[in-house]
Protein backbone atom coordinates (compact mmCIF):
# COMPACT_ATOMS: atom_id res chain seq x y z
CA UNK A 1 0.00 0.00 0.00
CA UNK A 2 3.17 2.40 0.85
CA UNK A 3 4.54 2.11 -2.90
CA UNK A 4 0.63 2.97 -4.30
CA UNK A 5 0.34 5.59 -1.82
CA UNK A 6 4.45 6.82 -3.16
CA UNK A 7 2.88 6.60 -6.48
CA UNK A 8 -0.06 8.70 -6.59
CA UNK A 9 2.06 11.65 -4.35
CA UNK A 10 4.53 11.65 -7.88
CA UNK A 11 1.47 11.42 -10.10
CA UNK A 12 0.10 14.32 -8.21
CA UNK A 13 3.08 16.36 -8.08
CA UNK A 14 4.24 15.72 -11.33
CA UNK A 15 0.45 16.50 -13.49
CA UNK A 16 -1.54 18.71 -11.13
CA UNK A 17 -0.09 22.55 -12.39
CA UNK A 18 -0.44 21.07 -15.94
CA UNK A 19 -3.94 19.55 -14.78
CA UNK A 20 -4.78 22.69 -13.08
CA UNK A 21 -4.40 24.74 -15.93
CA UNK A 22 -6.12 22.60 -18.76
CA UNK A 23 -9.46 23.24 -16.42
CA UNK A 24 -9.31 26.88 -15.59
CA UNK A 25 -9.05 27.18 -19.46
CA UNK A 26 -12.25 25.85 -20.00
CA UNK A 27 -13.78 27.07 -16.51
CA UNK A 28 -13.69 30.73 -15.82
CA UNK A 29 -14.98 30.59 -11.85
CA UNK A 30 -11.58 29.68 -10.23
CA UNK A 31 -13.28 28.09 -7.34
CA UNK A 32 -15.12 25.88 -9.75
CA UNK A 33 -12.11 24.68 -11.67
CA UNK A 34 -10.72 23.90 -7.92
CA UNK A 35 -13.62 21.62 -7.27
CA UNK A 36 -12.63 20.26 -10.55
CA UNK A 37 -9.18 19.36 -9.84
CA UNK A 38 -10.03 17.84 -6.44
CA UNK A 39 -12.61 15.76 -7.90
CA UNK A 40 -9.96 14.45 -10.50
CA UNK A 41 -7.39 13.97 -8.11
CA UNK A 42 -9.46 12.49 -5.90
CA UNK A 43 -11.06 9.50 -8.54
CA UNK A 44 -7.47 8.81 -9.32
CA UNK A 45 -6.64 7.86 -5.00
CA UNK A 46 -10.08 6.11 -5.31
CA UNK A 47 -8.99 4.19 -8.89
CA UNK A 48 -5.93 3.50 -7.62
CA UNK A 49 -7.32 1.00 -5.37
CA UNK A 50 -8.43 -0.91 -7.75
CA UNK A 51 -6.55 -4.02 -8.79
CA UNK A 52 -5.54 -2.79 -12.47
CA UNK A 53 -3.47 -0.19 -13.06
CA UNK A 54 -4.02 2.79 -14.83
CA UNK A 55 -2.00 2.53 -18.24
CA UNK A 56 -1.20 6.11 -18.94
CA UNK A 57 -1.96 8.34 -15.64
CA UNK A 58 -1.58 11.29 -17.46
CA UNK A 59 -4.36 10.98 -20.32
CA UNK A 60 -6.94 9.73 -17.93
CA UNK A 61 -6.14 12.38 -15.44
CA UNK A 62 -7.12 14.68 -18.42
CA UNK A 63 -10.04 12.57 -19.59
CA UNK A 64 -11.58 12.15 -16.33
CA UNK A 65 -10.83 16.31 -15.92
CA UNK A 66 -12.71 16.99 -19.24
CA UNK A 67 -16.12 14.91 -18.52
CA UNK A 68 -15.97 16.44 -14.91
CA UNK A 69 -15.99 19.60 -16.74
CA UNK A 70 -19.14 18.67 -19.08
CA UNK A 71 -20.95 17.20 -16.11
CA UNK A 72 -20.72 20.47 -14.13
CA UNK A 73 -22.29 22.13 -17.71
CA UNK A 74 -24.95 19.98 -17.89
CA UNK A 75 -26.04 20.64 -14.38
CA UNK A 76 -25.89 24.18 -14.97
CA UNK A 77 -28.15 23.71 -17.99
CA UNK A 78 -31.23 21.59 -18.24
CA UNK A 79 -32.99 22.03 -21.35
CA UNK A 80 -33.71 20.32 -24.22
CA UNK A 81 -32.44 20.56 -28.07
CA UNK A 82 -34.39 23.49 -29.14
CA UNK A 83 -34.93 22.49 -32.61
CA UNK A 84 -39.09 22.84 -32.79
CA UNK A 85 -40.84 19.13 -34.54
CA UNK A 86 -42.03 22.21 -37.29
CA UNK A 87 -40.19 24.91 -38.72
CA UNK A 88 -41.72 27.78 -40.44
CA UNK A 89 -40.15 31.08 -41.68
CA UNK A 90 -40.91 32.69 -38.83
CA UNK A 91 -38.78 30.27 -36.24
CA UNK A 92 -34.91 32.04 -35.21
CA UNK A 93 -31.95 30.86 -36.99
CA UNK A 94 -29.18 28.76 -36.34
CA UNK A 95 -27.01 31.11 -34.38
CA UNK A 96 -30.12 31.20 -31.66
CA UNK A 97 -29.67 27.67 -30.90
CA UNK A 98 -25.70 27.50 -30.56
CA UNK A 99 -23.53 28.82 -27.38
CA UNK A 100 -22.42 32.01 -28.23
CA UNK A 101 -18.66 32.47 -28.91
CA UNK A 102 -18.58 35.65 -27.10
CA UNK A 103 -19.54 34.00 -23.93
CA UNK A 104 -16.23 32.24 -22.45
CA UNK A 105 -13.77 29.87 -23.62
CA UNK A 106 -16.13 26.90 -22.81
CA UNK A 107 -18.82 28.04 -24.91
CA UNK A 108 -16.51 28.75 -28.05
CA UNK A 109 -15.12 25.25 -27.64
CA UNK A 110 -18.66 23.73 -27.70
CA UNK A 111 -19.78 26.25 -30.27
CA UNK A 112 -16.90 24.89 -32.32
CA UNK A 113 -17.81 21.23 -31.83
CA UNK A 114 -21.37 21.73 -32.77
CA UNK A 115 -20.14 24.12 -35.77
CA UNK A 116 -17.56 20.77 -37.36
CA UNK A 117 -20.44 18.35 -36.07
CA UNK A 118 -23.16 20.03 -37.89
CA UNK A 119 -21.19 20.43 -41.30
CA UNK A 120 -20.42 16.48 -41.39
CA UNK A 121 -24.17 16.17 -40.55
CA UNK A 122 -25.10 18.19 -43.45
CA UNK A 123 -22.75 16.42 -45.89
CA UNK A 124 -24.89 13.23 -44.79
CA UNK A 125 -28.55 14.45 -45.91
CA UNK A 126 -29.36 13.92 -49.49
CA UNK A 127 -28.77 17.12 -51.48
CA UNK A 128 -32.44 18.38 -51.81
CA UNK A 129 -32.60 18.24 -48.24
CA UNK A 130 -29.19 19.79 -47.51
CA UNK A 131 -29.79 22.48 -49.96
CA UNK A 132 -33.10 23.66 -48.16
CA UNK A 133 -31.80 23.40 -44.89
CA UNK A 134 -28.77 25.58 -45.49
CA UNK A 135 -30.75 28.25 -48.41
CA UNK A 136 -33.22 28.72 -45.78
CA UNK A 137 -30.86 28.48 -41.65
CA UNK A 138 -27.93 29.58 -43.21
CA UNK A 139 -28.72 32.11 -46.26
CA UNK A 140 -31.88 33.26 -44.48
CA UNK A 141 -33.76 32.83 -47.98
CA UNK A 142 -38.00 32.63 -47.46
CA UNK A 143 -39.31 29.70 -48.50
CA UNK A 144 -41.11 31.53 -51.40
CA UNK A 145 -38.28 32.80 -52.49
CA UNK A 146 -36.66 29.22 -52.57
CA UNK A 147 -39.80 27.74 -54.60
CA UNK A 148 -39.60 30.96 -57.50
CA UNK A 149 -36.05 29.90 -58.01
CA UNK A 150 -36.11 25.93 -58.13
CA UNK A 151 -39.86 25.49 -59.64
CA UNK A 152 -40.69 23.10 -56.24
CA UNK A 153 -43.73 23.73 -54.41
CA UNK A 154 -43.29 25.56 -50.96
CA UNK A 155 -45.13 22.39 -49.53
CA UNK A 156 -42.20 20.41 -51.09
CA UNK A 157 -39.43 22.37 -49.76
CA UNK A 158 -41.19 22.07 -46.37
CA UNK A 159 -41.13 18.69 -46.30
CA UNK A 160 -37.38 18.54 -47.09
CA UNK A 161 -36.64 20.87 -43.97
CA UNK A 162 -38.44 18.82 -42.14
CA UNK A 163 -37.12 16.06 -42.61
CA UNK A 164 -32.98 17.44 -42.61
CA UNK A 165 -34.46 18.84 -39.23
CA UNK A 166 -35.49 15.29 -37.73
CA UNK A 167 -32.22 13.74 -38.71
CA UNK A 168 -29.82 16.85 -37.64
CA UNK A 169 -31.66 16.24 -34.43
CA UNK A 170 -31.10 12.59 -33.95
CA UNK A 171 -27.50 12.90 -35.10
CA UNK A 172 -26.15 16.01 -32.81
CA UNK A 173 -28.52 14.95 -30.14
CA UNK A 174 -26.00 13.03 -28.39
CA UNK A 175 -22.97 15.95 -28.76
CA UNK A 176 -25.38 18.25 -28.05
CA UNK A 177 -26.02 16.32 -24.74
CA UNK A 178 -22.44 16.20 -23.85
CA UNK A 179 -22.14 20.16 -24.19
CA UNK A 180 -25.92 20.73 -22.43
CA UNK A 181 -26.05 24.04 -24.61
Amino acid sequence: MADSDKHITETVLRERARLRSFIRKRMPDADEAEDVLQDVLYELVEVSRLPEPIEQVGAWLFRVARNRIVDRFRKKREQQLPFAEEQDEDDSGLDDLLPLADAGPEAAYARGILLAALHDALEELPPKQREVFISHELERRSFKELAAASGESVNTLLARKRYAVLYLRRRLQDIYDEFDV
